[in-house]
């Protein structure tokens, strides 16, 4: 009997202990998803008031500003970016988010905002340090997604913070492969070909013993 007694006890204490870390995770998951749709209604008091007051950084907050869509896996970037909403934007990146938080398609909000033609978010993006060799979907970088967009004032911004191009996509390839694709001669081409040869020649020369 006392023994029986004893796995009952047991077995509570296992229950009693998984609840308690239940539920703060089903707190996390509903403060996350209450902080997106503010994000996606514009309600700055709400936002302010989950992420702590204006120039404070709380544990709460910082978990919260990279909350995740559980569908999509959408944080508060991609949704602004998505609306190319500049103020909102700048407002995020000034809370210290991760900036290179993929979505569930392999999506970073650098890449969404080469991609979609947000040229200002973009710039904003990589001025903030978001990691410009990190790839998109099926292997892209976004300095790849500015060739096929054609934008010279990003593709410029992206070389000039270190963007390689001469990373390849998971089709093998890199930027340069595809400016010579459009058969084309342009500013773009020669700027990506004068910057491909340039990282060559520097990963070249850190070849060698060392002194």
């Amino acid at each position: 009997m006392k023994q029986v007694r004893n796995r009952v006890m047991g077995l509570v204490l296992v229950l009693a202990a998984g609840l308690s870390l239940a539920v703060p995770a089903q707190a996390q998951m509903s403060q996350g998803y209450k902080f997106l749709e503010a994000i996606k209604k514009k309600d700055g008091e709400q936002i302010e008031k989950m992420l702590g007051s204006s120039g404070s950084k709380t544990t709460r907050g910082d978990i919260i500003i990279n909350s995740q869509d559980v569908t999509s896996g959408d944080t508060a970037l991609h949704i602004v970016i998505t609306r190319k909403d500049m103020q909102w934007l700048r407002y995020l990146v000034s809370r210290k988010p991760n900036l290179d938080l993929r979505n569930y398609s392999g999506t970073t909000p650098l890449w969404l905002a080469v991609n979609t033609g947000f040229t200002e978010g973009a710039l904003e993006l990589i001025a903030r340090g978001a990691k410009v060799n990190d790839p998109g979907p099926a292997g892209e970088t976004a300095l790849i997604a500015a060739v096929h967009q054609k934008n010279l004032e990003l593709a410029r911004a992206l070389i000039k913070a270190g963007a390689d191009p001469n990373k390849a996509d998971n089709s093998g390839r890199n930027a340069l492969d595809y400016v010579k694709l459009s058969g084309k001669s342009s500013i773009l081409g020669d700027e990506i070909e004068a910057a491909s040869k340039a990282a060559k020649a520097k990963k070249k020369s850190t070849y060698g013993p060392m002194l």
